[in-house]
């Protein structure tokens, strides 16, 4: 298997060691593509609708902040050989994703559980904040992942 130099397996990683991502900018068309296909409320479809809801205005889907996080983490904010394989996980959106923004995710190793029956594997828990421009956070994934030692 050929990784490449910058890639990490588990004997690289170390609890409180971090990682931050590229920047996506998201708008309005991004927002309404995404929700229209995955999660067609009229607060993430319709502009003027949006207005009146509980958001005043359009905001995007949790899942579409969670898809961005994802594409962030893989391009490099999470670089890890194996690839990033969830095991589980919790998820909160203390504040909305709104057109314009521009999104970047800081990631930090909290935990990282050895598994007892297969050796060449252990649990690595990760906490992924998702920042806009202004520094708030839109998203925290606290995500249990696999992650392989380096191939002897």
């Amino acid at each position: 298997m050929s990784v490449p130099a910058d890639q990490l397996f588990l004997d690289d990683l170390y609890v409180g060691q971090t990682f931050a991502s590229a920047a996506h900018k998201i708008d309005e068309a991004q927002i309404k593509a995404f929700a229209v296909q995955f999660d067609p409320q009229p607060f993430h479809t319709d502009t003027e609708a949006a207005a009146g809801t509980f958001f005043k205005s359009l905001a995007a889907s949790g899942w579409h902040t969670a898809a961005i996080t994802m594409r962030l983490n893989v391009e490099g904010g999470l670089p890890f050989a194996s690839g990033i394989i969830g095991a589980g996980g919790e998820i909160n959106w203390p504040n909305p994703t709104r057109a314009g923004d521009v999104l970047h995710v800081e990631s930090e190793v909290v935990e990282i559980t050895p598994s007892r029956s297969k050796p060449d594997r252990s649990i690595v828990t990760v906490v992924s904040r998702t920042l806009n421009q202004r520094g708030d956070v839109v998203q925290t994934l606290k995500a249990k992942l696999v992650v392989f030692r380096k191939p002897s």
